[in-house]
């Protein structure tokens, strides 16, 4: 095998793991994360919220439905690495148009493959997501080095300034006025308010609030992005701005920014929720049955007894 076949995952606690190389033969820095989605991978790779970070994917088999033009939350890409178990060469699915390869090597993206995903995972989910470099080579060395040059180099902070559009646009629709902020927006939050017959407009994330009253909406959707909400200050003083005057709803780092505008504290979570498949709890549903299922039980002692 070929020098370039090689890829090494050095990770800020030191861990240092072997595989193959895919997309780019190059080498990159991000915050190392992981999804557990078993489908989807197209979406993840070209979703503006993971702009800095390498992403592992927790299913074991990608790429084997490959790439077509339709399903991208982007126009590009904005990882910075793609780790997976096994990578799918030969697609096949009828709407196939590139590999995931091919893909990755159009836009400077290194991947790597053939490592124990489960392991990584595991590392993340109990130490929390840290930096990490996927490196092409036949060898690395010097992985002391590696490891504190990763501690001095700060994670990004302008992801949002990165990812939202540079200019206003309009989507024109016949029913309601919205006003989308591009936080990082996926292309299908577009799609939706589109399809509900919306007239949109799409406007950068550092608007004022003044631009914003002007544009007299009738609701304002605050997008999903990467990073940090406290990173972006200037949001948080437009959504202070128009609070009150207009119907407000957010996605992701939208509700987050909007939950600081209001007063509330954001923080981040030890490995976050990426995927499609988490547990989530109807608040008002299942805390009435829980209410009807304690008021059922007698008290004995220290404990509650449920009744036969």
């Amino acid at each position: 095998m070929s020098e370039r076949n090689y890829a090494y995952l050095v990770l800020e606690d030191g861990t240092v793991m072997k595989g193959k190389s895919f997309g780019a033969s190059t080498s990159t820095m991000g915050e190392v994360v992981f999804n557990t989605g078993m489908t989807g991978y197209q979406e993840v790779l070209s979703d503006p919220s993971y702009c800095g970070q390498i992403v592992t994917m927790t299913y074991p088999l990608i790429g084997n439905y490959g790439i077509n033009r339709d399903d991208f939350e982007s126009i590009a890409p904005y990882i910075h690495g793609f780790i997976v178990k096994e990578h799918s060469e030969f697609p096949n699915n009828w709407r196939t148009e590139t590999t995931l390869d091919e893909l990755l090597k159009e836009y400077g993206i290194p991947g790597i493959y053939d490592i124990d995903t489960r392991k990584l995972t595991k590392i993340i989910r109990e130490q929390g997501t840290m930096k990490g470099m996927i490196i092409s080579g036949n060898t690395v060395e010097d992985v002391e080095s590696l490891v504190q040059q990763m501690k001095e180099l700060p994670l990004m902070t302008d992801q949002v300034a990165k990812v939202s559009t540079k200019n206003s646009f309009h989507c024109p629709g016949r029913k309601h006025r919205v006003v989308l902020v591009d936080f990082g927006s996926k292309a299908g939050i577009l799609r939706e308010l589109t399809n509900r017959h919306c007239d949109i407009r799409v406007v950068p994330y550092n608007i004022t609030a003044e631009e914003i009253i002007r544009l007299r909406p009738d609701g304002v959707l605050l997008s999903n992005g990467p990073g940090d909400p406290k990173d972006v200050g200037e949001a948080i003083e437009m959504i202070k701005g128009i609070m009150g005057k207009f119907p407000l709803f957010g996605i992701c780092l939208g509700h987050q920014l909007f939950a600081l505008a209001c007063g509330a504290d954001t923080e981040k979570m030890k490995f976050g929720h990426r995927g499609a498949n988490h547990p989530v709890i109807d608040v008002e549903k299942d805390v009435t049955m829980l209410l009807h299922r304690i008021t059922d039980m007698p008290f004995v002692g220290t404990h509650w007894k449920e009744r036969a």
